[in-house]
């Protein structure tokens, strides 16, 4: 299997990537790593414990918890403005209860990107995490910091939320950084296409008024979706990347405390990645 200058771009979406982490199960399993990686939210926490080579780690994290107040409250979303607890699920998580393997995923040589979206300039900017070093877990939160649910993250002097407001899918990224191939693992199923909605642009626009990035990203997020995914399946039509995406949609929701249709979603994943062994393969071989 020849994985020279190929690229494994992974796309976010909330509690869906738990569609993804069963497929990384997989490949790990199978000893497939790729030797570049960037992922946007979710997709960036899975690509974390795929780099740092912890098959399941992200099941754990992402389901067994997810009951946990202190993961997941709407009392702290009406009182802090979060539903989510970061400081649990980027601090105490890693550090203590799921420890992640800091040690192999510094030290080996994958190429590990973020992407996190600017909320004052709108951009989308990417870390390596040969730059990043300690400051790596509130890049993730940052990745991960979904609008109206969270609140902006500080780094570098900067204020970033969810990559995937600026990017939802940084196939031109990984392709810029000089992948002449790629694997896929989005969370939709095939034609899956956005809507926008004016009535969430318009709170967006009251609600972050003061950061232009983010509601102006969120105004245009359904047709940038949209162009990347057109973009996407031409490639995919010329036989130049490899997609691996639900056969059927994920019944898991953006936002979802439902065990069973987590544990559904991973193992989705994880059915679909077999599901399309051969021609991955193939692809990988050509």
């Amino acid at each position: 299997m020849n994985l020279r200058n190929t690229g494994l771009v992974l796309e976010g979406g909330g509690f869906r990537g738990i569609y993804t982490s069963g497929v990384l199960h997989w490949f790990m399993e199978r000893d497939i790593y790729f030797p570049y990686v960037i992922g946007v939210s979710m997709g960036a926490c899975n690509a974390a414990s795929y780099v740092s080579r912890q098959p399941g780690r992200n099941r754990i994290v992402n389901i067994e918890f997810v009951n946990n107040s202190r993961y997941m409250s709407v009392r702290r979303l009406l009182t802090r403005g979060e539903l989510f607890g970061m400081d649990f699920i980027f601090g105490a998580i890693p550090r203590d209860l799921v420890p992640f393997d800091f040690k192999t995923f510094f030290e080996n040589d994958q190429i590990c990107v973020t992407v996190v979206t600017d909320c004052v300039t709108g951009e989308a900017v990417y870390y390596d995490k040969r730059v990043i070093g300690d400051g790596y877990m509130n890049l993730l939160q940052a990745s991960s910091t979904l609008p109206f649910v969270g609140k902006p993250v500080p780094l570098d002097g900067r204020l970033f939320m969810d990559g995937g407001l600026a990017d939802s899918v940084p196939i031109a990224r990984s392709i810029e950084d000089g992948n002449s191939r790629n694997v896929l693992v989005l969370t939709r199923p095939r034609g899956y296409r956005k809507k926008r909605s004016f009535l969430v642009d318009g709170i967006a626009r009251i609600r972050y008024r003061s950061l232009p990035g983010v509601w102006k990203n969120m105004a245009f997020r359904a047709e940038r979706y949209n162009a990347v995914m057109n973009m996407i399946d031409r490639l995919e039509a010329g036989g130049d990347i490899f997609v691996i995406r639900p056969r059927e949609p994920v019944r898991a929701g953006r936002i979802d405390r439902n065990k069973n249709r987590l544990i559904g979603a991973y193992n989705q994943g994880y059915e679909d990645a077999e599901y399309y062994r051969d021609g991955l393969f193939s692809y990988l071989d050509g």
